[in-house]
């Protein structure tokens, strides 16, 4: 159909309406949410071993990773920009002779949903996974498997484990709420504040922080 031809079914046109609605609502808020902490995204794009090359080749810019550095500066004050550019070209620099090397097969932690997005209790299901040598998480295992991240690469270590325990999407915040349900049922709905704080971290602790953790 053409955009100007009007639809003659009113329920037609009704659903033809609120499905565009829904759709520029849920882009726009898509749009201003990621624009919002773009910086911080390229930021982290440089700890992607795909974009080594590049900062090889090329300086990365005056104003690269400060607002990483904003938000590892928190936890170490030695985390500025000029430590973590820095270690990032030294690092990028050694990058295809380390992932040469021979690397130990690791563990990761991940919780499986239940089937066809019915919501159920999750569990932890420990997964093997073999070295790509192309992500960040690679890049996090070598720096643990040669003893890197306490002096050479430490402030760099720091970063890529902010990173791989970025919580991406609100669906560890859903599932706390769902376990909630389960805690403060109809028989424990006198429990005090300290005590359902300390069930919920029983509860939620064994889907690890932030969704997933190394072992």
């Amino acid at each position: 159909m053409a955009q100007d031809e009007a639809l003659s079914d009113a329920l037609r046109a009704y659903e033809v309406n609120v499905h565009h609605s829904i759709l520029d609502t849920a882009s726009e808020a898509i749009h201003r949410r990621f624009m919002t902490h773009g910086t911080l995204f390229a930021d982290l794009a440089c700890l992607d071993p795909r974009n080594f090359d590049n900062i090889k080749t090329t300086d990365l810019p005056h104003n690269a990773l400060q607002d990483l550095s904003k938000c590892l500066v928190k936890f170490d004050s030695r985390a500025t920009v000029e430590n973590l550019q820095s270690e990032l070209k030294n690092f990028a620099g050694q990058w295809d002779r380390l992932k040469a090397s021979h690397m130990e097969e690791y563990n990761t932690r991940t919780v499986e949903d239940g089937s066809a997005g019915e919501e159920q209790e999750t569990d932890i299901v420990n997964k093997s996974c073999a070295s790509c040598r192309n992500c960040p998480l690679c890049c996090f295992q070598v720096l643990r498997q040669f003893n890197m991240l306490s002096d050479a690469y430490h402030i760099l270590g720091l970063a890529y484990k902010y990173l791989l325990t970025l919580s991406l999407t609100q669906v560890a915040c859903e599932r706390t709420f769902s376990t909630l349900k389960f805690i403060k049922s109809r028989l424990r709905s006198t429990l005090s504040g300290d005590k359902l704080e300390t069930f919920l971290l029983m509860a939620t602790e064994k889907m690890s922080l932030w969704g997933w953790t190394l072992t």
